[in-house]
């Protein structure tokens, strides 16, 4: 029997001050589900990571993101930069 690996999600933050985005939440399955449906309702953008989000998952809450992850993390910042952009020209 083929077991199906439950979905991770992982929501990260980063306000003026802060020395790195940091964990706001995290989980897999039933709360991973919880977690993206939130993030669509207030219109946050959600960027599709499986391996970042299984390494980003095994952080604790309100931790920053360790040096080594901070590239991967600036393209997924960065993408978020361009949807928000795209957001503003439609409106």
């Amino acid at each position: 029997m083929i077991e199906k690996k439950q979905k991770t999600a992982v929501a990260l933050g980063f306000e003026k001050g802060d020395e790195a985005p940091k964990i706001l939440a995290t989980g897999k399955g039933h709360i991973a589900e919880k977690i993206i449906s939130e993030a669509k309702e207030n219109n946050i953008p959600i960027h599709y990571d499986a391996k970042l989000a299984d390494t980003l998952s095994k952080l604790d809450f309100d931790e920053y993101i360790p040096p080594e992850l901070y590239e991967a993390v600036i393209q997924v910042l960065m993408y978020v930069d361009k949807v928000d952009a795209v957001r503003e020209k439609l409106k």
